[in-house]
């Protein structure tokens, strides 16, 4: 692998599989934990801030999912 070149194909299957097993059910309790501090909003809006947050979860880890559901490509 070259200088910057980012993770190999493997990493990142593995990277996102932490993510999706053990990243994403933490923060969905963290979501509603957060949430549940407030008065409980009405069910339009809060159903528009727990798609916003299922949204934003995702974006700092975009470059570990990309491409993972595709072959390998060193293969």
């Amino acid at each position: 692998m070259a200088k910057g070149e980012g993770l190999s194909y493997k990493a990142r299957r593995r990277w996102s599989m932490v993510i999706l097993l053990i990243g994403m059910p933490l923060y969905i309790v963290v979501a509603v934990n957060v949430v549940g501090l407030f008065e409980r909003p009405s069910i339009l809006l809060e159903l528009a801030i727990y798609t916003a947050l299922g949204v934003l979860w995702i974006l700092p880890f975009k470059f570990v999912f990309r491409g993972v559901g595709k072959e390998d490509p060193d293969a």
